[in-house]
């Protein structure tokens, strides 16, 4: 056994031994992402750009799109929203010089833009209510990170310090709530709370925080260095956990008091009364649950390793850094709500129990009202514990200890970090070099990322991988322009780089395809046209929300639940609860986003796993679409609310209420042709309908579930 056991030592030390001394090759220095942003070109639009590449194929940009079809592709792709008719045909009319540039800038004004582009961030940020696994528990306040970021989008926050303030915004700005809510970023990760391996569920927790914030900020798959050196780029083992060293001392932190100090001090005198108020009531319901509370501890606590339960028992004082992190994870499993326990109660007991709840609910005009709370991460203290790189990435495989570091290839030290009040401070060291204007990768990922959202495909077409195995940068020397323009020129503003793409002509191309361009770029990798692609599925939901003249604008709060299709339930599912009617029609944003129970209409149009990050969506051509649009009761529903909407220009016969209904779906002016197929339609449905209301609803339903209106063209 010695003889095996010196074997195994003297194998890990020659491993340790190659660790060190490896060295990167020539080629894998020359990753392109990783190279200083090549700025001097001598080109001042995008529009060179696009021209030389398209040039050189032969090719030449498409005339530019009518401008009913700009106005409705540049609302769609910043609002999420249709333009109404009198934007339209405002900006048809406005002949002037400046004209698509103040569509521009009053759409980047406009508190939706927010709304939109938030849902794209928190694809990549892994966003969801509810904490996934079997259970699937609610997060009843981590809404408030959604609200942060459309809040953060809205004010135009510079990128660099909205990266800041997610990866460290406790340890950097103490004093600001925003920022203490955007750590929050870190929060969404899945969690089975009621797992009995502690140290198991704090590796997974580590393990997917480590490979979000690589993904997001980054654009590495880093996450495939956990168990071993990368096998196409150039990421170590040991950077893995390097990373993963900055996140050692960070744990849930979901009672953070987000109400100013004289909130809080209104809410504590209002509290005392009512204590003071209730005492006897509440002392007697205590004894009544007491015994039920030990029990619940010692069977909950009897499911724990030993030393777990050691932890858990032990005190305070006695637990390292490495101890306090798993009472953190573990300690939520032998504590108990005064409802849960009061399931214990039986004969006598439950009926006392009963009686003094009631006599408690007569003092509820006393309670105060709940403090604003939020669900996010912060530092246990100063001291964090010892990060290992893991032997094939399982959590008891420790091998060498490694210090908080970046990527080696691009820096191989430790990185410098200080404490920041009773914080570690490793997490604002991280922040600092994610959002460093001379970080290579950071600063070209978020350019690309904004560039993919607006033309369906980014410069690199694979957002979040921008190593050997993703896409390579078709305009490589445009999305360094672009990033050094975003950095330095203007201020890391993420509307001005919408503005700068925008008001390009590459933006404002027709997207009506030409032969030569199919033979020499099907794909339209060079920007020959605007590329069509199918709207989001929370986009249809919302458009056809606003075409139908139901759409709830209210922003920001708790997610909503509306009503779902028959049969999507499970039976005796309680974690689906319907809520005021005028909630069934707010923007598809604020719909709670349970992990286990994806919204139907949205999971037919290809809503991602939250499990996971997202850099860039599926559109799929499915059956389902076609049901959900043609025989879901909730579309059919909305075609009723449309067909309201057009009939109440009162006096229009078949011909006037088609025009009007292809008006308001398409936002165009309609063609002859259109408008008679539509009155004809309309006619011969009727007999069928056997009402001019029915038929004019099925019309309606027509053109909501049609190409035109599902696509962005």
């Amino acid at each position: 056994m010695k003889t095996r056991a010196l074997v195994a030592l003297m194998g890990l030390v020659a491993l340790l031994a190659a660790e060190e001394s490896r060295t990167f090759t020539p080629m894998q220095k020359r990753w392109w992402a990783i190279q200083p942003l090549a700025v001097d070109s001598g080109k001042q639009t995008i529009d060179e750009f696009v021209r030389e590449k398209l040039a050189a194929k032969g090719l030449t940009m498409s005339p530019a799109a009518d401008r009913a079809t700009l106005i409705r592709r540049a609302t769609l792709d910043l609002t999420g929203l249709p333009p109404t008719p009198e934007e339209t045909q405002a900006f048809v009319e406005d002949r002037t010089a400046k004209a698509w540039e103040k569509v521009i800038d009053r759409l980047l004004a406009s508190p939706r833009y927010g709304e939109r582009w938030a849902r794209h961030w928190l694809d990549v940020a892994r966003y969801a209510d509810s904490d996934g696994f079997k259970a699937d528990d609610t997060r009843p306040h981590v809404w408030r990170y959604r609200d942060y970021v459309v809040e953060s989008l809205n004010a135009d926050k510079p990128y660099n310090r909205f990266v800041k303030e997610q990866i460290a915004g406790d340890e950097l700005y103490p004093g600001d709530t925003a920022a203490r809510v955007a750590v929050g970023f870190h929060r969404h990760f899945p969690d089975e709370y009621n797992a009995a391996h502690i140290r198991l569920r704090r590796q997974e927790m580590l393990n997917d925080i480590t490979d979000a914030t690589a993904y997001a900020f980054l654009g590495v798959t880093l996450a495939c260095a956990r168990c071993h050196d990368h096998k196409f780029d150039p990421l170590l083992h040991k950077d893995y956990y390097r990373l993963q060293s900055f996140f050692a001392n960070t744990r849930i932190d979901d009672d953070v008091v987000l109400d100013g100090p004289e909130r809080v001090a209104e809410h504590q005198r209002g509290l005392r009364k009512w204590e003071e108020a209730t005492a006897a009531i509440r002392s007697e319901m205590q004894a009544l649950i007491e015994p039920a509370r030990k029990s619940f501890y010692d069977e909950r606590l009897s499911r724990f390793p030993e030393d777990i339960q050691e932890i858990l028992t032990m005190k305070p004082e006695a637990r390292d850094a490495g101890q306090w992190m798993l009472y953190h994870k573990a300690v939520g499993q032998v504590t108990f709500t005064d409802n849960e326990l009061r399931g214990k109660l039986k004969g006598a007991n439950l009926a006392r129990y009963k009686e003094l709840e009631q006599q408690l609910k007569a003092f509820d005009g006393l309670r105060p009202a709940p403090l604003a709370v939020a669900q996010t991460m912060k530092d246990e203290g100063t001291v964090a514990p010892k990060t290992h790189v893991l032997r094939g990435g399982a959590w008891d495989g420790q091998m060498e200890e490694v210090q908080p570091g970046f990527l080696s290839i691009l820096d191989p030290g430790v990185a410098k970090v200080t404490p920041v009040g009773n914080s570690t401070g490793r997490r604002a060291a991280l922040a600092e070099w994610l959002a460093s204007e001379k970080n290579p990768l950071s600063t070209r990922v978020i350019v690309n990322r904004v560039w993919h959202y607006h033309f369906g495909r980014g410069i690199v077409g694979s957002p979040s991988d921008f190593g050997v195995m993703g896409e390579r940068p078709t305009h490589r020397e445009l999305l360094d322009w672009l990033t050094h323009k975003f950095v330095t020129e203007d201020g890391w503003s993420m509307k001005a780089l919408h503005r700068r793409i925008m008001l390009s002509t590459t933006y404002q191309q027709s997207s009506l395809a030409r032969e030569e361009g199919l033979k020499a770029d099907a794909e339209n990798k060079l920007l020959w046209r605007f590329s069509r692609r199918r709207l989001e599925g929370e986009t249809v939901r919302d458009a056809m929300l606003a075409t139908a003249g139901l759409l709830n604008l209210k922003m920001g709060g708790p997610g909503v639940f509306p009503p779902l299709p028959d049969g999507a339930l499970p039976k005796g599912y309680q974690l689906w609860k319907p809520g005021p009617e005028e909630d069934n029609y707010r923007r598809s944003l604020y719909l709670f986003v349970r992990r286990n129970l994806r919204y139907p209409m949205f999971q037919s149009f290809d809503f991602p796993d939250t499990h996971e990050s997202c850099s860039r969506r599926q559109s799929t051509v499915t059956p389902d679409q076609a049901l959900e649009l043609v025989n879901g009761k909730l579309v059919s529903e909305w075609s009723r609310g449309f067909a309201a909407r057009v009939a109440n220009d009162r006096g229009l016969d078949a011909r006037g209420k088609a025009e009007r209904a292809l008006r308001l779906a398409y936002q165009r002016t309609p063609g002859e042709a259109e408008v008679a197929k539509a009155a004809e339609f309309l006619l011969r449905q009727e007999k069928v309908a056997g009402a001019a209301e029915m038929a004019l609803a099925d019309l309606c339903q027509t053109l909501l579930s049609s190409n035109e209106f599902l696509y962005l063209y």
